[in-house]
């Protein structure tokens, strides 16, 4: 790792659920990951821009009746970063992980990109869960003109190596907060500081931008119906990022077969927000699937 990225003994001092924190190889790159609980295998994987800190409230929850792995992906938070993260490269990555772990989740659950490559894992045949849960799932490219000019943008932005640099210097607390909120949700003066504490640093906002320059789901979308996987996806009604009608649209697409729980009052960070009701949620959707712990 460079200096500009996350230092576990300083960054990590005091990360959300430490003591679960471990590192492990796989792949050629040095994975951060936490674990906790017994029972039957829970993967969670979080979206572009955070790391394992934005499980630190629902974590603890799953893990009373799962075993949580939780990894910071390639480029974020205390993980090696990945040359050219497109979605297939971040998908064979985490498959590495997985593999070099020795597990198979029967649970896996994906934040806003997380919830992509998962998708792609399964589509692939890397994962085969009996139950796959998207948090705001990412799964639809931008529609129009925004399908083509942002990852235009997004690639300029990360071939610029100065743009990590002055992005990390001007994420204060007002602008992380400015942020968060332009999510649609509402974060406590803890989840702020640890996202800040992030964005603060270039290595970390080159992971981010990274994976944004190099995500293309126009592939995904197109395999989509493909999906055999039970999916159960929670959309929050004040997500600015994921629309709530990009969960709903995707059920139609694969026939009505997913089940689709809006979260009022929740923005594109619900599991920060009300862990205790999304971890609800997975549990109960675990049940009906027969994953008992």
């Amino acid at each position: 790792m460079t200096s500009d990225r996350p230092a576990f003994a300083r960054e990590g001092r005091d990360w959300p659920n430490r003591e679960a924190s471990r590192f492990v190889a796989a792949g050629g790159l040095t994975w951060h990951v936490q674990e906790a609980g017994t029972g039957p295998c829970l993967l969670l994987l979080h979206g572009t821009g955070a790391a394992t800190h934005s499980w630190r409230g629902l974590l603890p929850l799953l893990a009373r009746r799962f075993r949580v792995v939780a990894p910071d992906l390639p480029g974020h938070g205390f993980s090696d970063p990945l040359p050219m993260p497109s979605l297939p490269r971040m998908a064979r990555a985490v498959a590495e992980l997985v593999r070099g772990l020795g597990i198979a989740p029967q649970v896996a659950v994906g934040h806003s990109a997380g919830a992509a490559i998962l998708v792609r894992l399964c589509l692939d045949g890397a994962l085969a869960p009996r139950l796959l849960v998207g948090l705001n799932a990412a799964l639809k490219p931008f529609p129009g003109m925004a399908g083509l000019v942002f990852p235009t943008m997004a690639r300029m932005l990360f071939l610029n190596p100065v743009v990590p640099r002055v992005f990390a210097w001007s994420a204060d607390r007002k602008a992380v907060a400015r942020l968060i909120e332009g999510t649609g949700s509402t974060l406590d003066r803890e989840g702020l500081d640890l996202y800040r504490r992030l964005f603060q640093m270039p290595g970390h906002v080159a992971g981010a931008l990274g994976m944004m320059a190099n995500w293309d789901l126009v592939g995904l979308d197109r395999e989509l119906p493909r999906l055999a996987v039970p999916l159960l996806l929670l959309a929050g009604a004040q997500d600015r990022t994921i629309a709530p009608d990009v969960s709903f649209g995707v059920a139609e697409r694969l026939g009505g077969r997913p089940r689709v729980e809006l979260l009022r009052g929740l923005g594109h960070l619900m599991h920060e927000e009300r862990p205790e009701l999304v971890a609800g949620s997975i549990e109960e959707a675990a049940r009906r699937e027969g994953v008992e712990a």
